[in-house]
């Protein structure tokens, strides 16, 4: 864990929910004590939600030992949502049948991550902080400007070259990016309709204006395929960017003016 504290900006980095999340705040002052409730609250969705842990709400209920009654509100609140997105998505976002480390079928981290995130956020504005951007393992909140009239630069991982990008984009908050590829712990992501892996694609990314539904709807992306661009068209606020294997790209209109640099 680092944290840095210049005149005017605010940089910690926080190891949870195996990742590393780093915090990029442009007005310290009033948001020093909130960065700590922050921290504290991503630990508690990590003990809460993580499929890795045998004592997490989330496996214990995924095991049958607790009812739904007995879960914590969020908990509850975040097993809602993920019916809603498997009906949005068509079943291609099925938290409730996928493979979970912990040997159950049920796996919402595929929205957990973002939306403790865009929580995360929400903290921080709540304390006056206007000017930030928060990078959780690649998923990002945006909010406000990184200095006054200067646009945030986001890098998208090229899928084949980690010291690349394959697109930068040039945006101001609110915003929350999403990205979902393989390419850290390969063929990870299952396509809940048939009970298998998917690689049609190799990196799909998301913006929109809550990190948790891009969390999601990306992984729902990756799942459909190229075709998905066509449904994320109607999905209104949200726009993709999509890699295939072989380099081609395809993305939405409304995604945002970008600066392409992948390269083979």
């Amino acid at each position: 864990m680092t944290t840095h504290r210049a005149a005017t900006v605010l940089h910690h980095v926080e190891h949870v929910m195996g990742t590393t999340v780093s915090f990029d705040i442009r007005e310290p002052a009033p948001v020093v004590g909130a960065l700590d409730d922050v921290v504290r609250w991503l630990h508690h969705v990590d003990a809460t939600f993580s499929t890795y842990r045998d004592d997490s709400e989330i496996t214990r209920f995924g095991r049958g030992e607790l009812s739904l009654d007995e879960l914590g509100h969020g908990t509850q609140q975040i097993l809602l949502r993920c019916i809603e997105l498997t009906d949005l998505t068509g079943g291609a976002f099925d938290a409730f049948d996928v493979p979970a480390p912990n040997g159950t079928m049920l796996d919402p981290s595929g929205l957990v991550k973002g939306w403790s995130i865009e929580c995360a956020a929400a903290m921080l504005q709540a304390a006056g902080a206007t000017n930030f951007c928060i990078n959780a393992g690649g998923d990002i909140v945006v909010r406000g400007e990184a200095a006054p009239t200067e646009e945030w630069r986001v890098g998208i991982r090229h899928p084949d070259h980690a010291e690349q990008f394959a697109v930068v984009l040039d945006v101001c908050g609110p915003i929350g990016i999403a990205t979902s590829a393989t390419y850290e712990r390969g063929a990870h992501i299952i396509d809940p309709r048939v009970g298998a892996p998917t690689t049609a694609l190799a990196s799909a990314t998301v913006i929109g204006t809550d990190l948790g539904t891009a969390d999601a709807y990306a992984t729902a992306a990756f799942v459909m395929g190229i075709d998905s661009i066509d449904w994320i068209g109607r999905q209104p606020g949200y726009h993709a960017y999509l890699i295939t294997h072989d380099g081609t790209t395809v993305w939405s209109a409304g995604f945002p003016h970008q600066k392409p640099v992948m390269s083979r």
